[in-house]
């Protein structure tokens, strides 16, 4: 059997298949799901269905189990297989049912299947079949001929005929469920119920003696239960024939015995379907339920093996990890380090840049085959947080455009419907999918194409909305032969033109993956010479709670303008600000917004606030902003949206009285915090409470056993005035805090892997003292390890944050920053506590 919650990875697939290539019968893996998707099936599986080749199958089946069986059949298959699910593990579930193969031809499978759970499948079936359709016809004849003499019984005949029909039997029963009587006209000399043949005998009685006798304890409930006359009628309501399989101990002999019932019923009663009676077989299939375990656990065995040698290889991999990233954090550290020099020749400059340049794009390299790693032993976590959507699509938006330029091309991005400034979800993973797709679309499009992304709330239900993501550009496209290949791994098309670009062939495989594990879907659709356009589409959980929360501006109390010659970027940006509960009216052109303007004036219910387009026919908004100052001075805010880089018109959109400018898509929360960043300026509103404190003086202890690695730190944190002091491993550091005043140090950084003591055991020392500040003080892991289970770790033990090496300067300072201010509000309401 299967082990409880493995694995099915790559490596394991790749035992399985050569498992399955030398099977004589078929066999496949299916997911007990609502589709019922197949993982895997052999070439003898292929081959009964009388399909070429895999393609051929999935075509003629789905790749579904459903889909492999007759229609009719269906809901009678997985009557037995939901039975099966709730006995032990132990059970095998068996079955017989109809395919239809590709020639239309329909034939007869018997079916050993068993359930078991995975991590990252959840619950699958494992199959083995095999064709049994002339077994099947002979059965079938010899249930007529048990009908026939169950309708011959009444007449008495059914002792001659129930005799011809017993040559396949250990034992052959006629047991009446109307009267609980059973007969038996068959059975082998060494069989304990010998002395019944020809003899009337107390059904259900006999056969509870037989099971407490002889059925081994772990079948002997379901044997009882299978028995029961109402069971019996119930089962045989829609089936001609039921079965169980079970083990039998007599005469000092264990064996696997199959007990069969056909029903009959009377015939006069052809409308009732009610069964009368039955005929019973038992016969010994010792062999081949043998013979079906010894497969069952040659592929556990298997599976087992590869388990091991996966848990071995992710093991390595996080070594590896560690090993590689130690020396890549000085190279990226110190070379971070040196371009802050302003005494640099432009030479020197240009060498460290390079360098710094090709040290990430290293880092990118290993960081795609750990994240291959993570997916492909399912350890992959995805995170549950709220995160501001706004601020993402900002991010990406930023890149993205600088990238564009950078190469010529023209980036827009667009929002379509109401999606929300915050969600609950993993926005670092999605924002790995979308960076990666549109750097995709970068590479692969040539000065002057155009690259998009459009962002659609397509649904809302049960405090989820669905969100479709469309990439789309206008470079060199793939041929229609790749593109099912372009999310397998390690694959790239090889062409004079895609040669040039170079890559691992590891992100759209990793980018497909992380969609599947967001339960969404990707897809993709291309010609040469056009372009591509990529679609994802995942959902995400809403959220109440939004970036504008402690925002010092009364929304209820500002009046909006936007001016924008497209309607339905205009009525975007509308319902955008109504859902923040922001006024707002728009308009398609400068002439308009100049007449909406002074009717508010009028009426002295001016508007505080314009957004005006930048790219309109006839006035743009530059042109616009000019008249709008001539004539109402600075009493409104007015700001500048655009899809495009606002360099160009910066200066002159100033001079003309332009307070700032926006990058569309438009967000609610955006406009708020630069109107209110607008007013702080001129004085109009408070400054917000900060959160985050100056580093200037904090004392940060350092617990690092690389001499270079702490040499690079103690520079970064010296740059903003810090005070360090350093511990070589984490026993010192230990000594260090306890021999320290209260409150003496504002943070610690702590290395992981450390000689004497490391960091997980010093963090767990360290937060069990007994001082009030051991609890409080922030203590942010540093590691050369970028999985998942080791942020676990780390803040299992206590730890605050985690940084994976090398460290980014701006990320370390301002993860201290944050952590501090929260500490000192802790802190500060410890020492007022009564």
């Amino acid at each position: 059997m299967f082990g409880k919650n493995f694995v099915l990875n790559e490596q394991t697939m790749k035992i399985i298949e050569e498992i399955g290539r030398h099977m004589p019968g078929g066999f496949f893996i299916y997911k007990a799901e609502e589709d019922e998707e197949l993982i895997y099936a052999n070439a003898a599986t292929i081959s009964l269905f009388g399909c070429e080749d895999l393609e051929d199958f999935k075509a003629h089946t789905g790749y579904t189990f459903k889909g492999m069986l007759h229609p009719d059949d269906y809901a009678t298959v997985m009557c037995s297989v939901n039975d099966q699910i709730r006995m032990t593990s132990e059970h095998i579930d068996h079955v017989e049912y109809r395919i239809i193969r590709k020639d239309g031809s329909v034939r007869w499978v018997d079916d050993y299947g068993h359930y078991t759970e995975t991590d990252n499948y959840g619950g699958i079936y494992y199959v083995f079949i095999a064709d049994i359709t002339e077994q099947h016809d002979l059965e079938a004849r010899n249930n007529l001929k048990e009908q026939l003499i169950s309708e011959q019984y009444r007449r008495e005949q059914m002792d001659k005929m129930i005799t011809a029909l017993s040559s396949d039997y250990r034992s052959v029963y006629h047991i009446d469920l109307d009267r609980n009587d059973g007969v038996c006209y068959r059975a082998d000399p060494d069989d304990d119920h010998q002395s019944l043949v020809g003899i009337h005998f107390n059904y259900h009685e006999r056969f509870i003696e037989y099971a407490e006798n002889c059925v081994d304890e772990v079948y002997r409930d379901s044997f009882l239960d299978f028995i029961k006359p109402d069971n019996v009628r119930k089962e045989l309501a829609d089936k001609p024939i039921i079965a169980f399989r079970y083990l039998v101990h007599r005469n000092g002999k264990d064996y696997y015995e199959m007990i069969r019932m056909a029903g009959v019923r009377h015939a006069e009663d052809r409308d009732d379907h009610i069964v009368h009676a039955v005929g019973l077989g038992m016969t010994n299939i010792d062999a081949e339920m043998r013979e079906e375990m010894a497969k069952s656990q040659a592929l556990s065995d298997a599976l087992k093996a590869a388990e091991e040698a996966n848990k071995a290889k992710t093991a390595f991999l996080s070594n590896m990890s560690h090993e590689i990233r130690t020396p890549m954090n000085a190279i990226i550290g110190l070379d971070s380090l040196a371009l802050r020099k302003e005494t640099l020749d432009d030479d020197t400059r240009e060498y460290l840049e390079k360098i710094g340049g090709s040290a990430r794009h290293l880092l990118g390299l290993i960081n795609d085959i750990l994240d291959m790693s993570r997916i492909e032993s399912g350890k992959m976590v995805l995170r549950n947080e709220v995160f501001s959507f706004r601020s993402m699509l900002e991010q990406i938006n930023v890149m993205v455009m600088t990238q564009c330029s950078d190469k010529g091309l023209k980036y827009e991005c667009k929002v379509i419907g109401g999606v929300s400034d915050s969600y609950i979800g993993d926005d670092m993973k999605l924002k790995q999918v979308l960076i990666n797709i549109l750097s995709n679309a970068i590479k692969f499009t040539d000065a002057p194409g155009n690259v998009f992304l459009i962002v659609e709330r397509t649904a809302v239900y049960e405090e989820k909305s669905t969100i479709k993501f469309t990439i789309k550009d206008t470079g060199i496209g793939m041929d229609k032969s790749f593109i099912p290949k372009v999310f397998d791994t390690f694959t790239q098309e090889y062409n004079g033109r895609t040669n040039t670009y170079g890559s691992t062939g590891l992100g759209m495989a990793i980018t497909k993956n992380i969609v599947e594990i967001m339960n969404g879907v990707i897809s993709v659709e291309s010609e040469k010479g056009v372009g591509t356009e990529f679609t994802v589409i995942v959902t995400l959980r809403n959220c109440d709670q939004e970036d504008v929360d402690d925002l010092f501006i009364n929304t209820n109390d500002m009046r909006v303008l936007v001016v924008d010659d497209e309607e339905i970027a205009g009525e975007h940006a509308r319902i955008v600000l109504d859902e923040a509960g922001i006024k707002a009216d728009t308009c398609l052109n400068g002439e308009e917004a100049l007449h909406m303007l002074e009717v508010q004036h009028t009426k002295h219910e001016p508007y505080n606030l314009v957004l005006l387009d930048w790219k309109m026919p006839g006035m743009d908004g530059v042109d616009v902003a000019k008249e709008i100052r001539k004539l109402y001075s600075s009493e409104t805010t007015i700001i500048i949206l655009t899809s495009f880089n606002w360099d160009e018109i910066m200066d002159e959109a100033l001079h003309v009285g332009v307070d700032s400018f926006l990058a569309k898509p438009l967000f609610a929360s955006n406009v708020i915090e630069e109107f209110e960043r607008i007013a702080r300026k001129n004085n109009m509103l408070l400054v917000r409470e900060r959160k985050r404190v100056d580093l200037e003086n904090k004392k940060i202890l350092l617990a690092e056993d690389v001499f270079i690695n702490a040499e690079i730190m103690k520079e970064m944190l010296r740059s903003k005035g810090a005070v360090i002091e350093h511990a070589e491993n984490g026993k010192i550091a230990l000594d260090l805090f306890q021999a320290s005043e209260m409150y003496h140090y504002d943070a610690i950084l702590m290395d992981i892997r450390m000689p004497e003591m490391d960091g997980l055991e010093t963090t767990e020392r360290i937060r069990v003292l007994e001082r009030p500040d051991a609890t409080l003080v922030p203590i942010i892991a540093l590691t050369a390890n970028a999985f998942d289970e080791d942020v676990q770790r780390s803040l299992q033990v206590g730890m605050n944050a985690h940084l994976s090496k090398p460290v980014e300067p701006d990320r370390l300072f301002q993860t201290l920053e944050e952590l501090i201010w929260e500490a000192q509000q802790k802190k500060s309401w410890c020492l007022h506590c009564p």
